[in-house]
């Protein structure tokens, strides 16, 4: 599929869907619980789905309606699959599946789309193989497809957290194994998303203790209660409204989003004001109008899916934007780092590629065919570039949306965006 877009004037109100962090989490607490769970307004995109049957596989009964899931737990004791598991393209769901499947005694095997078998898993094997799991990876090179046999043992693991799907994984999952578990943790990257994750354990009264991010106690022979709970909306899906009215001049009011959840992203909301855009708040609705902007350094490492959006509204800004310390961009679906240099540099950008980041300058871009790499966030992130330069911006792989955001197009359109979706790069 191709997305086209071209120059519009775009703004309104617009709902946030829920966010896909918080609903993979809920979905995996609520699997490992013993009782019957509710999921309200979590999102529902592939990657939720895909969370969905890893869950289901695992031996949870869920059930979907209109506005929620409806999970029945095994209660931290999952079966084995009838057959191999394929997370499609969701790496939160590979990196905590992998562990639950630990929890029991049987063998799974776990595997995805072209991506995620690029995508590293030798720090999470090693971690589970020091507590007791019988972990390997298919071709000896730290990346699915990966073989897991249980049973956990707990005791002790250190943990190199250049994603925090790996820590996070650790502190849903060791809760539920016999014995006491230490996480030693020799790096971390994106903090916000373990904060997430302890939220989460928070609220089920989790008992574990915490040394400044670098040690972690976990009691074990603990359970998930059973839970109903509404998911909060998707500041990383929120990141692109809020661009869109930053470097346009446009203004959006943006519903359903929460400035005191946890999520790293809503972090853009305060960055984008101190570049210049005009924010105010209104209970849990977001007022954003675009002003002049100007460029500044901007410490990426909590906020990595804001990368290419940021990059776009770096192109917009006056003097220099500086996206730095976010190495683990070149790690998700694709090198985000690189895919962006690439992309805007077609399209006329002063762009810079650093080894942890973009270093952009304010650019006279033109609208023209571009790569979306099956990257959700690369294809949103250009398609707001091209609603603000002049010609047509045709990006292809642009089905990936569905992969976090499937509304997106529609959104933007309802607002005015002059976006469509084609089959044909030609139609």
């Amino acid at each position: 599929m191709f997305l086209k877009t071209s120059k519009s004037d775009v703004g309104g109100r617009v709902r946030i869907p829920g966010s896909k962090s918080h609903t993979i989490r809920a979905l995996f607490i609520a699997s490992l619980s013993g009782g019957r769970c509710e999921i309200i307004n979590p999102l529902i995109s592939n990657d939720a789905l895909s969370a969905v049957e890893v869950c289901r596989a695992l031996g949870a009964q869920i059930t979907q309606t209109k506005d929620r899931f409806i999970v029945n737990g095994f209660s931290g004791k999952p079966q084995t699959p009838e057959d191999i598991i394929h997370v499609g393209n969701s790496g939160t769901t590979l990196r905590f599946g992998v562990m639950t499947a630990a929890l029991g005694e049987g063998c799974s095997v776990f595997t995805g789309d072209y991506q995620i078998r690029r995508r590293p898993m030798g720090p999470l094997i090693d971690a589970l193989n020091s507590l007791g799991a019988d972990v390997f990876s298919t071709r000896g090179n730290g990346m699915a497809p990966v073989v897991v046999r249980g049973k956990l043992k707990g005791g002790a693991a250190r943990i190199d957290a250049v994603t925090s799907q790996f820590l996070s994984s650790m502190l849903i999952n060791s809760p539920l194994i016999d014995n006491d578990t230490e996480i030693t943790v020799t790096r971390l990257n994106e903090v916000p998303y373990v904060e997430m994750t302890l939220w989460w354990l928070d609220k089920q009264a989790i008992r574990y203790k915490n040394d400044g991010f670098r040690i972690f106690s976990i009691e074990g022979g603990q359970q998930y209660k059973p839970f109903n709970a509404v998911i909060p909306g998707d500041f990383s899906s929120a990141t692109f409204f809020l661009v869109q009215a930053a470097v346009s001049g446009g203004e959006f009011i943006l519903e359903n989003l929460d400035m005191t959840d946890p999520q790293g992203d809503k972090l853009v909301v305060s960055i984008l004001e101190k570049m210049g855009a005009k924010v105010s708040f209104e209970g849990n609705n977001i007022r954003i109008k675009g002003d002049r902007l100007q460029g500044m350094e901007i410490d990426m490492n909590f906020i990595p899916d804001a990368l290419p959006a940021m990059a776009v509204a770096g192109c917009f800004a006056e003097g220099e934007t500086r996206l730095v310390n976010v190495p683990q961009a070149r790690l998700k679906e694709t090198d985000r780092i690189h895919g962006m240099f690439t992309e805007l540099s077609k399209m006329g950008a002063d762009i810079k590629e650093l080894p942890d980041g973009l270093v952009i300058r304010q650019s006279r871009l033109k609208g023209c065919r571009v790569s979306g790499y099956d990257d959700h966030r690369i294809v949103m992130a250009l398609a707001v570039a091209g609603l603000n330069i002049p010609g047509e911006t045709v990006i292809d792989t642009a089905e990936a949306i569905d992969v976090t955001f499937p509304e997106f197009a529609l959104l933007m359109k309802q607002c005015g965006a002059n976006m469509r979706m084609v089959e044909d790069e030609n139609g």
